[in-house]
């Protein structure tokens, strides 16, 4: 095998050998950071949902008629 050919996979696997150590100390990293952050900032519990309550006032009765039949137009094409 000629130097150069051997110098090329000498640095090929020196080049992965890199790269799959880096991906090792990444995935090291982040497992320790999401347990940091786990533990020092908990996630809120979450309020429980509430209807949504649609607020008429102040809205044209006409327009909530004509959205009304533009989503039942929608959903009706959907099926």
């Amino acid at each position: 095998m000629s130097p150069i050919v051997a110098d090329g996979l000498g640095l090929s696997a020196f080049g992965m050998g890199t790269v799959f150590i880096f991906l090792i100390v990444l995935i090291f990293a982040t497992t320790i950071m999401s347990k940091l952050v786990t533990k020092f900032l908990p996630e809120a519990p979450a309020a429980p949902a509430k209807a949504a309550a649609v607020p008429t006032q102040g809205v044209d009765p006409q327009l909530l008629k004509v959205l009304a039949a533009a989503v039942k137009e929608h959903r009706s094409r959907q099926k």
